[in-house]
């Protein structure tokens, strides 16, 4: 007899929402519950509540307008949908620890490069973060990331230790497009000392650019020892559905 795995709670959260509006139960527009109204209906917690309304947001399926409420999104199937995980739910799901170590926040001069990217005058301010990411305590990322100010205002005075950047900004600039840039690249000496990694070691970077509507939104370099990382991508027609780390190899390090 075949068993079926179990299904995650917030993974059952978005299959309720997505089957009434497959339904036709929830129309384009129409508001959906709240999620302290989906914890009092489907017995599940604020945590579970939360991640499967903001997944579906970024999903393309739900549209977020604070202070107002959740509402069905509008021609969702005509839209293309990029879905782009958030490194804790990835260590967390495979049963290991997460947490970040926050080592730059704030506005700089955008270069002439990053401004042709943001499409703002050469020495605009644009917000600048570096945060090192840890699995069980071994860094696995560094994410070096430029954020334009017209899409998320209030960057930097967010405590990206309760949340990763990542998380705040599909929040708060629902994904509309992306651009992957993957290469293969001998890390500076700061990567490697961030890393930890060998002098001869490998780096695998991703470079990610994102837009929100029309409005460029953010731009990162994802920095991971390539002995550990394989990048993965399952595409669909006109959806590009996910990039991926696998279960992590036993790799030797160099000291």
């Amino acid at each position: 007899m075949k068993v079926e795995a179990p299904v995650a709670r917030y993974q059952r959260v978005k299959n309720h929402i997505c089957e009434r509006i497959e339904r036709g139960e929830w129309q384009e527009g129409q508001r959906v519950p709240s999620e302290h109204e989906l914890v009092r209906d489907l017995g599940v917690s604020r945590m579970t509540a939360n991640r499967a309304v903001r997944e579906l947001a970024a999903e393309g399926y739900l549209t977020r307008i604070q202070g107002v409420g959740t509402f069905v999104a509008e021609s969702r199937v005509q839209s293309e949908v990029v879905q782009i995980r958030n490194i804790a739910d990835e260590i967390a799901e495979r049963g290991h620890r997460h947490r970040s170590d926050l080592r730059e926040l704030a506005a700089v001069p955008a270069s002439a490069a990053m401004a042709k990217i943001f499409g703002l005058a050469s020495g605009a301010a644009v917000f600048h973060s570096l945060v090192v990411h840890y699995e069980n305590d071994v860094p696995v990322q560094i994410e070096d990331r430029y954020v334009n100010p017209k899409t998320a205002p209030d960057y930097l005075s967010v405590d990206f230790t309760e949340t990763t950047t990542n998380e705040y900004l599909v929040r708060v600039a629902p994904i509309s497009r992306v651009r992957h840039v993957i290469e293969a690249v001998m890390p500076d000496k700061r990567v490697r000392k961030l890393l930890k990694m060998g002098e001869s070691e490998p780096c695998l970077r991703l470079f990610r650019q994102v837009w929100s509507g029309d409005v460029p939104s953010s731009c990162a370099w994802l920095s991971h020892p390539a002995g550990m990382f394989r990048m993965v991508a399952e595409f669909a027609p006109a959806r590009v559905l996910s990039f991926e780390r696998p279960a992590p190899l036993k790799v030797a390090r160099s000291r």
